[in-house]
C-alpha cells in the first residue's frame, strides 16, 4: 500500500514516515500542500496524511482541489486543530477521517486500515468505457469503436489500469509494481515496450490517439 503524508513538521513526518514503513506501507511525504497536491495527481497512492497548517497552500485547500477534480484517494487529516467545527469543515471538504495532534502511532496506522477497508468495499464496475473503448472486466474483452481488439493478459491489465485513471498520469515504477508484482531494475525499458505493443493494436489503426506518453512521469489515457 502507497501512503503519502504531507507535513511540514520534519520531526513529525521523520517519526511517521518511519512508523508507517516500518508497518509495511511504501511512504512518500511532501513538506507543503502544493507539493502533496502535485505528487497525488502524478501517482497513485492509497491514502493520504494530510496536515492542516502547511505553507503555502493549506491541508483544507488540498482537500477541495482534490475532490473538485474529482480524485478519489482517501484523506486522513492529522492537525493540532481539535475543535469539531474543524472535524466538520474537513469531512465536509471531502475528508475521509480526522486525527488529532498530539497522536499515537498505532492509531494512525489503525485508522488507516479503516479507511482502505472502507475504500475496498466500492463495488468494482464490471465494464469501463471511454472515447469509444469499452473493456468488459468480466468477460476480458476489448472494442474500438465497435471493433474487437484481442489483448494479450498483461496488455489488458495495463489498458484497465490506463483507463480506471483516465486523466491521470501513471508513474513507470507504479506500472512496475502493478503489473510485474516484482522488483524489476528501474533501468527496465518493460513498460515502454508494453505501451508501445499497447499502442499498435488500440490507437494505430485509430485517428485519434488515446494514450500518450508524459515526459518525465509515464503514461496516461487521455479521454477525447
Amino acid at each position: 500500500m502507497n501512503v503519502l503524508l504531507v507535513e511540514d513538521d520534519l520531526d513529525i513526518a521523520s517519526f511517521v514516515t518511519k512508523g508507517l514503513r516500518r508497518a509495511g506501507y511504501t511512504t512518500d511525504c511532501a513538506a507543503d500542500g502544493s507539493a502533496g497536491e502535485e505528487m497525488v495527481r502524478s501517482a497513485i497512492y492509497d491514502v493520504a496524511v494530510v496536515d492542516l497548517m502547511l505553507p503555502g497552500q493549506d491541508g483544507l485547500t488540498l482537500i477541495r482541489h482534490l475532490r473538485e477534480a474529482k480524485l478519489k484517494t482517501p484523506v486522513i487529516v492529522l492537525s493540532a486543530k481539535r475543535s469539531p467545527a474543524d472535524k466538520v469543515t474537513c469531512l465536509r471538504a471531502g475528508a475521509d477521517d480526522y486525527l488529532s495532534k498530539p497522536f499515537d502511532l498505532p492509531e494512525l496506522i489503525a485508522r488507516i486500515e479503516a479507511v482502505l477497508r472502507r475504500a475496498g468495499d466500492t463495488p468494482k464496475a464490471e465494464r469501463l468505457e471511454s472515447s469509444g473503448v469499452c473493456v468488459d472486466l468480466v468477460g476480458r474483452t476489448v472494442r474500438r469503436d465497435g471493433q474487437r481488439i484481442d489483448l494479450p493478459p498483461r496488455e489488458f491489465a495495463l489498458l484497465e489500469l490506463l483507463m480506471r485513471n483516465a486523466g491521470r498520469p501513471l508513474t513507470k515504477s507504479y506500472l512496475l509494481e502493478r503489473l510485474w508484482d516484482f522488483n524489476v531494475e528501474p533501468q527496465t525499458n518493460v513498460v515502454d515496450v508494453l505501451v508501445c505493443r499497447l499502442r499498435n493494436r488500440v490507437d494505430r489503426d485509430f485517428p485519434k490517439k488515446l494514450i500518450h506518453t508524459v515526459r518525465a512521469i509515464g503514461y496516461v489515457f487521455r479521454p477525447s
